[in-house]
Formats: C-alpha cells, sequence, structure tokens
C-alpha cells in the first residue's frame, strides 16, 4: 500500500508537470460568466493558469458564482491589454475555431492538439486561444497560430458555448498527460521561439521583402499572411531564426541598405 501511495504521488505530480506549462487565453469574453464556468472547467482537470485578454466585465460577482469552488483560478488569472502580452513566453500557439477563412490552415482534432502540446520541448508555456462567444477568433488572431484545433460536433447542430469548449480541451489534455503520451519528437537540440521573437522576424520579413523590391507595398497582407502559414508550419527554433535573420540583413545589405540588422 505504501509503494502504491508513492507510485500515485509520483503520477500526479507528472500530470501536473505536463500542465504546469499548458496557457488558456479567452479573448474578449463577453459574459464574465464564461469566465467562471471555464476556471472551473479547468481546474477539474488540473489545468492552472487562465489567461484573460481584454475581457468585457472582470473580476464580477457572476464569473466567482460560476467558477464554483475555483475561484484561486480566478484570483492569478492574468489580464492582458493585448494578445501580445497574452502570448509573451510561449513557443507554441494554438487556436480553437470552427471556421475556415480564405487562406486555408493546418487543423488538427482535439486529440492530435493535446498530443502536440504536451509534447512540446522546452520551458516555455503553449498556449491554446478560445474566441469571442459570438464569432470566435479574428482573421488576424488565427494567423498568430501555429495550428488551428477543430472540436469534432454533429454537423447538423455544433455550437459549443465557450467553458463547454474550454471543458473538452482540458479533458483531451489530462487524459493525454495520464497516459504519458508527451513522447519527445523534436531534436534534442530543438529551442523553441516564443510568440514575440516570432513577431520580430515577420517584421524584419516585411521589411526585408520591401527593400529588395519583391513585396508590393500597395498589397502586402496576403502574401505575408502565406509566409506566415509557411513558418508556422514549419515551426523554426532559435537557431533557425537567427539563420534566417542573418540570411534577410545580407540581402537589406545587398540591395544597398547598409544598416540593416
Amino acid at each position: 500500500m505504501i509503494i502504491k501511495a508513492a507510485q500515485d504521488t509520483r503520477s500526479a505530480a507528472r500530470v501536473a508537470a505536463h500542465l504546469s506549462r499548458i496557457r488558456f487565453v479567452l479573448i474578449n469574453t463577453t459574459h464574465p460568466g464564461n469566465i467562471g464556468a471555464a476556471a472551473r472547467a479547468m481546474k477539474v482537470m488540473g489545468l492552472q493558469s487562465l489567461h484573460l485578454v481584454t475581457p468585457k466585465t472582470f473580476p464580477c460577482a457572476d464569473a466567482t458564482a460560476m467558477a464554483s469552488g475555483a475561484d484561486d483560478l480566478l484570483q492569478r488569472a492574468v489580464v492582458h491589454g493585448s494578445l501580445d502580452s497574452a502570448l509573451a513566453g510561449c513557443s507554441l500557439v494554438l487556436g480553437t475555431s470552427a471556421r475556415l477563412r480564405s487562406l486555408p490552415m493546418p487543423q488538427m482534432d482535439l486529440r492530435m492538439a493535446a498530443e502536440g502540446a504536451l509534447a512540446e520541448q522546452g520551458g516555455q508555456d503553449i498556449a491554446i486561444l478560445f474566441g469571442r462567444e459570438r464569432y470566435g477568433l479574428t482573421n488576424d488572431e488565427m494567423q498568430r497560430c501555429h495550428q488551428l484545433v477543430h472540436i469534432e460536433t454533429n454537423p447538423d447542430y455544433g455550437s459549443l458555448n465557450l467553458a463547454q469548449a474550454v471543458q473538452v480541451m482540458a479533458y483531451e489534455l489530462r487524459m493525454t498527460a495520464l497516459t504519458d503520451a508527451g513522447n519527445q519528437f523534436a531534436p534534442t537540440d530543438w529551442v523553441g521561439v516564443d510568440a514575440g521573437q516570432m513577431e520580430l522576424f515577420y517584421d524584419h520579413l516585411e521589411q526585408s521583402l520591401l527593400d529588395i523590391g519583391f513585396l508590393n507595398p500597395a498589397q502586402p497582407r496576403k502574401l505575408l499572411a502565406r509566409m506566415r502559414r509557411l513558418f508556422n508550419r514549419a515551426r523554426p527554433d532559435q537557431n533557425e531564426i537567427n539563420i534566417l535573420r542573418g540570411i534577410l540583413a545580407a540581402a537589406q545589405r545587398a540591395a544597398g541598405k547598409g544598416d540593416a540588422k
């Protein structure tokens, strides 16, 4: 019995360690009750990191009431004024969305998303984005994601409440952690790049393409969206980003932009 208790303790600690890097990010939530219900859904599955981007009303008694014992998550919830702030320190960003846009993006189901999140190497966090109750994530927010996560539902009625979406995502993450499916797939020398560094790279890429005359300044968005999709799919690591930025700087210098870095 003592041995089993020790094993159970180690198992619980392992699951908690797997889940500790998962950051649930709720964007511009309209109803505070949904924030409380999401906190409850997270806590019951062992997830602790709740981040809120420009919620309409928070803190709020409705959120506390719906949390039903998960008040501690609400008290520790981090409120951000921008998505950039909420993604700081995250090397992998997943976005939940039921809609395909004009520029299709890679999609995965919940189980694949949970396995990919828990397999992420390095010490940085993994962000999972949940959009507004009425229309979800915007195009720009989706372009910040490495992958979109699709929740398979009844094709005749696929409407999920925000907290319900949080619950099923949290459940899949816990089940994956319990089965220790977070195996290592990346090379051992792979060092993740956080969202802030990727934005600096995309800014550098845009300026470089303008400097060498490749990008039409009157219509830059579609090409840049495709470039984002390419690099989000490729997941370059820190060394690779350094190499790519070195190439961009060299191209800028060759185009007469000697101060480019």
